[in-house]
């Protein structure tokens, strides 16, 4: 972002009024904050933006240009504390948008070998899904499917774990997770069910062709009617010193596998 457009946005901006905030976004409307989140929801052409709030330090961390006439108003670090989730990072930008447009399934098919899906049963912690989408951009994957009922809203929580992977990583919401993977089996999709009760490892379930990884709920895991929807199940070969992973943790470890299964293959 040049001087000169820092300087015509500081005299366009007004001034937050009281430092008024629910912490909520508007109905209808998602709130996102930090750096790498707003910035990713900036240049992201798919986003839909309504009004970003910023500190002038804020404003210069940005990477590239805002239009000339984009809705911004200045406020101070308690101003902006009080729009966000209570102690929530927001390093001075917190920026007021309409959610994604939903993606489909269908939008996938036919499966690439060099992209992998990840599906998560009732992974409700947004924390983790933020996490997760932040792996699955890392490592190339085609998308992350989740059951709608199931499975966290678009929030700023998710958008600041996932470190701008929200913009960039499709999110499939379904009605019926069984009756998508059934899809994904019908679009070339070996599924890969990861437990730690499989007797079988990972590296070994892997096959040549497109993975969809399956992951469960921390605690609960997989339900068994999922199970019984995957054509392996497979763990990660961790000591015993660990009973398991946090289900990012085994996210990222699975689509590193993916990743360099394809590349060296």
């Amino acid at each position: 972002m040049s001087k000169n457009k820092k300087k015509a946005l500081r005299g366009r901006a007004g001034r937050m009024k009281g430092g008024r905030g629910s912490g909520r976004a508007t109905a209808g409307n998602v709130r996102l904050w930090g750096r790498h989140a707003v910035e990713a929801a900036l240049k992201n052409p798919a986003r839909e933006h309504r009004k970003l709030w910023a500190t002038r330090d804020g404003i210069d961390s940005l990477d590239g240009e805002l239009p000339p006439d984009f809705p911004i108003e200045y406020a101070d670090v308690t101003d902006l504390a009080r729009l966000v989730a209570k102690d929530a990072p927001h390093q001075g930008l917190v920026l007021e948008c309409l959610p994604l447009e939903n993606r489909f399934l269908d939008e996938f098919t036919p499966a690439d070998p060099a992209r992998s899906i990840v599906v998560l049963d009732q992974v409700t912690d947004p924390h983790n899904v933020g996490a997760i989408l932040r792996s699955a951009a890392a490592f190339g994957a085609a998308a992350i499917v989740t059951q709608d009922r199931h499975a966290p809203p678009e929030s700023g929580v998710i958008a600041k774990s996932a470190s701008g992977a929200l913009e960039v990583v499709p999110w499939v919401r379904v009605v019926n997770l069984a009756r998508a993977l059934d899809e994904m089996a019908d679009a070339g999709y070996w599924r890969i069910g990861l437990t730690g009760h499989a007797e079988e490892t990972l590296a070994s379930a892997l096959p040549s062709g497109p993975v969809a990884l399956v992951l469960g709920a921390e605690g609960e895991g997989m339900r068994h009617n999922i199970e019984q929807h995957c054509d392996a199940l497979a763990k990660l070969p961790i000591t015993r010193d660990i009973e398991s992973l946090n289900v990012s943790n085994a996210a990222a470890i699975a689509l590193y596998a993916c990743a360099t299964r394809v590349s060296e293959g």
